[in-house]
């Protein structure tokens, strides 16, 4: 718990350093260190069909160094932010919060936390955007190496998933339990509010199912997962589509947190090719 490990820091800074491997998350892992935010733009075409839109972040009203014109695809830097109720939207680059696509509410901003504003497409919202928002607790051992992941779903045509991180090559998914089970559209597993799962770093496959069943949908390529890696796994939709959820319909994008404005990864798909 955290409170065990702010005891630890204010005993020990030199120690916790040492035993994180000089980790510049220390400040995260004892929950000292600022909330942070970031943002990931999902949203794959514009509703009307246009090309993907170049999105602005909105912190309480306003813009943060950083979170702006953020292309499809686009993994902003952490910024830091207040503690308390916080106000976040986004919208069309070069406008303002009051003309925001989508906004939502985080009630209780925390020291240590990290904060994901994701931009989705929508096809119940009128103007065709939707928002997710993620409160990650960065509950992590401060002597753990593990990864940590979580998923979301991003893809209105994929109601509920299972995810399944698993070594390279498996082909049957008999005996397996998801790593990840019941993502819903809109939605993280875990849920916003509980820590990330933790894995070890390795070489793995992704394998996407409807929930409740064995049968892929979608199986990525061989990928590395770093040690002390911080992942968000989405399903996004293929093109903006919104049409019956089967192979070459969703594919997976890998927001990194870290200290850098990035691309997401995009995972390639092995049952089409691409």
């Amino acid at each position: 718990m955290k409170t065990v490990r702010q005891f630890a820091a204010c005993a020990s800074a030199a120690l916790l350093l040492a035993a994180c491997g000089g980790s510049g998350d220390v400040g995260k892992e004892v929950g000292l260190q600022n909330p942070e935010i970031h943002f990931v733009n999902a949203v794959p075409i514009a509703p009307n069909g246009s090309a993907a839109p170049n999105l602005d972040l909105f912190v309480n009203g306003s813009t943060l160094s950083g979170q702006t014109n953020v292309p499809y695809k686009g993994v902003t830097n952490f910024a830091n932010i207040n503690t308390g109720s916080t106000s976040v939207g986004y919208g069309l680059t070069g406008t303002s919060a009051s003309s925001a696509l989508a906004s939502g509410t985080f009630p209780n901003v925390a020291s240590g936390h990290e904060y994901t504003v994701i931009a989705l497409p929508s096809i119940t919202a009128s103007n065709g955007y939707g928002i997710g928002l993620i409160d990650d607790p960065f509950d992590k051992g401060l002597l753990s190496n593990d990864a940590r992941v979580r998923a979301f779903n991003a893809a209105p045509n994929a109601s509920d998933v299972d995810l399944y991180i698993v070594p390279p090559g498996t082909t049957s998914l008999s005996g397996r339990s998801p790593t990840m089970a019941g993502i819903s559209y809109g939605n993280a597993v875990p849920a916003s509010g509980q820590d990330s799962l933790y894995l070890s770093g390795g070489s793995y496959m992704a394998i996407v199912t409807p929930a409740g069943t064995a049968t892929p949908i979608y199986e990525s390529a061989q990928f590395n997962l770093d040690n002390n890696a911080d992942w968000l796994i989405s399903v996004v939709p293929v093109g903006g589509v919104a049409s019956a959820l089967q192979p070459g319909q969703i594919h997976l994008l890998v927001a990194q947190g870290g200290n850098t404005t990035q691309p997401a990864l995009e995972l390639s798909n092995a049952l089409t090719g691409h």
